[in-house]
């Protein structure tokens, strides 16, 4: 009977976590801290103009690649915007200082490098325009 009872409350975690965890997938939200920043020697290339959309992903992945898909070609539809794809399983530094605990992760960081927003999972486009309009419009701000 106590096995039956761990066996039920170990399948209701496991399905509480799961629902958690697709609900807050891919959602692009505020970062912790604007304290955090990339530089271009960090990432390997020049940062953009305006912003940086910086992916962590890792050969495996599936949603890595619609994520690079969608990534590439928000960067491409907005002047300004460079997309920077970093192997996580190449770069675990970067991982452990951001905090990145799943592939894919999106950082969006602005001008200067500073981590503005950031997304763990596919990131639907529209989410990440919107981003990309939050970075650019407090740019403009001087905020």
């Amino acid at each position: 009977m106590t096995g039956l009872v761990v066996l039920c409350a170990t399948l209701a975690a496991g399905l509480v976590t799961g629902v958690v965890m697709k609900a807050r997938g891919g959602r692009v939200r505020q970062a912790r801290s604007d304290m955090d920043v990339m530089g271009a020697a960090d990432i390997g290339h020049e940062l953009g103009d305006r912003a940086t959309l910086v992916q962590f992903s890792t050969a495996f992945c599936q949603p890595c690649r619609a994520t690079r898909r969608v990534l590439s070609e928000v960067s491409g539809m907005v002047d300004g915007v460079r997309h920077v794809e970093i192997d996580a399983e190449s770069r675990l530094d970067l991982v452990r200082r951001f905090d990145v605990l799943r592939t894919p992760t999106v950082l969006v960081l602005d001008r200067e490098g500073r981590v503005v927003k950031r997304a763990s999972g596919q990131p639907r486009k529209v989410d990440v325009i919107a981003a990309l309009g939050f970075v650019t419009s407090h740019e403009t701000d001087g905020t």
